[in-house]
């Protein structure tokens, strides 16, 4: 696969049952799951596998699953990619799968970075909107004097970006913006805003005290858009994306235009990514082939 970029998915994309048929089918699936349980120190499996769903939706439990999930099909893949990029806690999924760090410390890393970023704000303070159907600029621009935080979290498409922040100003964010459609998220922190700033400063020595590698292959960083392989812009990287912007448009563009990459697979659960990469081509009326691996049988499509 020297010609596909991976695309490994973030929070958002988990689903009750997740990772179950790797488990059963393979022995690396059932080496992973059990040693992630070892790791963490309760029974991650059953709540991948049986939830209940608001259990796993708990932060601490979705970042180890969903890099889990990528990093075993991953290895069933047996094969590299030219390129890899994920989306926020994707990052680290691309960078273990790119031998930068070791699984053990991986997975025990995500799951601290669920747990501050959880922390970092009282349930009920924070909040996060997606605001669809207005470019970047005129978001920018018409937030300029909303009182409170509010920061830009998520630019996902030329049209899908998503705001997080204090609460009272997200929601008086989305109505000066006034866009063709608004959601306000069911999360549980104000994810990549200002606000974690406590949970990036607790990470940022966790990070400090990890051994990491130059990748094997290339990577596309959340925060700069950068494809780099170095380890200590890595590690750099993975500690300013806590409270900085997912910057995954930019990121697509970067593949589909930049560098003219026409392969792609989504490795991990859901396809949400896949969704938002086949937008943007269409808009920029480029052609891609695309493939999602989620479950086992999937390994199978080439």
């Amino acid at each position: 696969m020297n010609d596909t970029a991976f695309l490994f998915p973030g929070q958002g994309s988990q689903y009750v049952g997740m990772g179950k048929d790797l488990f059963e089918k393979s022995d690396l699936g059932r080496k992973i799951f059990k040693l992630a349980n070892e790791i963490l120190g309760y029974d991650f499996m059953k709540i991948c596998f049986e939830g209940p769903e608001e259990e796993l939706k708990l932060t601490h439990n979705t970042q180890p699953a969903l890099l889990t999930v990528s990093y075993i099909l991953f290895n069933l893949l047996g094969q590299e990619p030219v390129l890899g990029a994920g989306h926020s806690l994707g990052e680290y999924s691309a960078v273990l799968c790119a031998g930068g760090i070791d699984y053990e410390d991986a997975v025990m890393l995500v799951h601290k970075r669920g747990k501050y970023m959880q922390e970092a704000v009282p349930v009920g303070k924070g909040a996060m909107a997606a605001i669809i159907g207005l470019d970047i600029d005129q978001i920018k621009e018409k937030m300029e004097n909303i009182e409170g935080v509010v920061n830009i979290a998520n630019w996902n498409s030329s049209s899908q970006i998503v705001i997080s922040g204090e609460k009272g100003a997200v929601e008086n964010a989305v109505e000066v913006l006034a866009a063709p459609k608004s959601v306000m998220l069911p999360v549980s922190a104000p994810f990549h805003s200002e606000l974690m700033l406590p949970a990036e400063d607790k990470l940022s020595v966790d990070l400090d005290k990890i051994n990491f590698r130059d990748l094997k292959f290339p990577i596309i960083n959340n925060v700069d858009v950068e494809e780099i392989t170095d380890r200590e812009k890595v590690r750099d990287g993975l500690k300013r994306q806590v409270t900085r912007p997912v910057l995954w448009h930019p990121t697509v563009l970067k593949m589909v235009e930049d560098k003219g990459m026409e392969r792609y697979a989504e490795v991990g659960a859901g396809k949400v990514l896949g969704g938002l990469i086949r937008r943007t081509s269409r808009d920029l009326d480029k052609k891609i082939e695309l493939v999602n691996y989620q479950t086992y049988e999937d390994l199978n499509k080439g």
